[in-house]
């Protein structure tokens, strides 16, 4: 056994790696664990996005704003494959449309920077948008949008060039049990090794078997699994930015500060779009190929297992049809589906739970991760060695 750092994380994915990422940067000595070869989990399988506009005004707009500053600097000396395309939210009916006028007004009192696009402007800026479907767009310039799969690799190549005398990284590390004694931490893998440190923070995402399986059955968390799916390339199709729609306008949390979200008439929707929790956003890779999603059921963490691995039709054709109604497309031929699963918490926005002084865990921030996990870890880090 050895004192392997000052603090050790477990788990590498977003939220994870910012953990590392802050500690580094504030001088502190880091190891960081992976259960698997890389990254699995809802790091890799979500959109591709850091959109601070979905986020209510507050400390999580503002840890996404913190987000956002490390990124562009991480950015300008190492390339982490980051695009700083802009959100789009394209309102389709008349509810759509007040809404977006106050999030517009919201965000101009409070200094972050949107502009009101008209119908005209829309399709100039966005030639596959149907006319019939747009009536304006609220558009934010400062968001990004990521590619999720290569994304946190090049994170953490990342880390380990820049500091290589006080990072470690652990994949294929399980982490199964942890322990405090004598003023620090120890946890022991499946592999054999014991680490010391003197915090440790369990960033395990979904991952509720290996640590403290009984405190997160009898928690409030839920996992949410999701469904999304991504053309062929399509080289003549120009789709800059972030596109969301109607139904994303009545899932983001920033518009629940809006005076008239009380009184939104969700009937113009059909039922099973609502029943599953879809909302239609697009964005386009690298490759030129149209990333479509998502969908959203959900189980309690006691209970995840009920949600299966297998991606429902029903749900990929529903999304499918609203999305035809939003874009056209020259092939709607999808070269793949998936799933991803993310923990949230019923009731809050954040698990942050001290298990001693030495060891705590933090998960369940919903689907804020990519967009806000890097600085909510700089405020955890900040609180932890305060």
């Amino acid at each position: 056994m050895v004192k392997a750092a000052d603090l050790l994380v477990v788990g590498a994915g977003i939220l994870g790696a910012g953990h590392a990422l802050q500690a580094l940067r504030k001088g502190y000595t880091v190891v960081l664990t992976e259960k698997d070869n890389a990254p699995q989990e809802a790091t890799v399988r979500n959109f591709g996005q850091a959109v601070i506009s979905g986020l209510s005004a507050g400390k999580w707009q503002q840890y996404g704003l913190d987000s956002l500053a490390l990124y562009q600097s991480i950015q300008a000396e190492f390339d982490l494959g980051l695009r700083n395309n802009g959100t789009y939210y394209i309102a389709s009916n008349p509810g759509e449309l007040q809404l977006i006028e106050e999030l517009y007004q919201i965000n101009q009192q409070n200094n972050y920077p949107c502009q009101w696009l008209s119908k005209v402007e829309c399709l100039q800026r966005l030639a596959p948008l149907r006319e019939d479907y747009c009536l304006a767009a609220l558009y934010f310039p400062l968001e990004l949008s990521i590619e999720p799969r290569t994304m946190i690799g090049r994170l953490l190549e990342y880390l380990q060039k820049k500091y290589p005398d006080t990072f470690t990284y652990l994949p294929n590390t399980p982490v199964v049990a942890c322990t405090s004694n004598n003023g620090l931490a120890t946890a022991e893998t499946s592999t054999g090794l014991r680490l010391q440190a003197e915090k440790i923070i369990i960033c395990s995402g979904r991952e509720f078997r290996f640590l403290y399986p009984e405190l997160f059955r009898s928690s409030n968390l839920v996992v949410s699994k999701l469904q999304m799916m991504q053309t062929y390339p399509l080289p003549a199709v120009a789709l800059p930015g972030n596109i969301l729609t109607g139904l994303s306008i009545r899932r983001y949390e920033s518009f629940q500060q809006c005076p008239s979200w009380a009184g939104k008439d969700d009937s113009v929707y059909a039922q099973a779009l609502l029943d599953y929790g879809i909302h239609v956003l697009f964005k386009q890779a690298i490759d030129g190929s149209i990333i479509i999603g998502d969908s959203h059921e959900y189980a309690p963490a006691a209970e995840v297992d009920q949600l299966g691995f297998d991606t429902n039709q029903e749900i990929n054709e529903l999304i499918l049809d609203e999305a035809k109604s939003i874009l056209n497309l020259p092939n709607w031929s999808i070269q793949k589906y998936w799933n991803g699963y993310y923990a949230q918490v019923k009731g809050a926005d954040l698990f942050h739970h001290h298990i001693d002084e030495h060891i705590q865990i933090v998960t369940g921030i919903g689907g804020k991760g990519m967009t806000s996990g890097i600085g909510l870890a700089g405020a955890i880090i900040q609180q932890t060695w305060s």
